[in-house]
């Protein structure tokens, strides 16, 4: 069995960019970069080190994402690792390593003030009350944003006004 599969949490390098195919398909594409943090054994200093990988959406994630992203934003991508190949005009090989995006799950949108779920939802204010158990736990003033999860290749359409932000 094999298994092509990649879950990236990271902040966009770029603003999207959206192109359309000869064919009239979307793409959008824009880079994603990912930290990871260390200690050296040895010298027990705290290392860092920052990826950049080259992300790729199609069809509906991609109008979405052109919409709903910035440089800077936080995104959760799951997606699968391919690698292009092509000959450049003084015939060398070239090589591309990108992220086909599959699914999407984009983070809070900061410095954008948020709406309590209670108002989102219909449901009935909090009453004073300082821990909200809807909100697992956060104090009132605090609302837990929920994010959407959109995934490609879904039967059902997802309409941007449904996206709740």
């Amino acid at each position: 069995m094999n298994l092509n599969k990649v879950f990236l949490i990271g902040r966009l390098t770029q603003d999207p960019e959206i192109r359309t195919t000869p064919t009239g398909q979307l793409v959008c594409t824009f880079g994603l970069a990912t930290n990871r943090i260390w200690s050296d054994q040895e010298t027990k200093q705290k290392q860092e080190k920052t990826e950049y990988h080259n992300i790729v959406l199609w069809r509906k994630l991609a109008e979405i994402a052109s919409q709903y992203l910035t440089k800077g934003s936080l995104v959760l991508i799951e997606g699968r690792i391919q690698t292009r190949s092509w000959q450049d005009a003084s015939g060398s090989k070239k090589y591309k390593t990108e992220i086909i995006a599959e699914n999407i799950q984009m983070g809070p949108r900061s410095g954008q003030p948020s709406i309590p779920k209670a108002q989102t939802m219909g449901n009935k204010p909090n009453n004073g009350n300082r821990e909200n158990p809807s909100n697992n736990g956060q104090p009132a003033g605090k609302p837990q944003e929920e994010i959407p999860i959109i995934e490609e290749g879904k039967e059902e359409e997802i309409d941007v006004k449904d996206i709740p932000f």
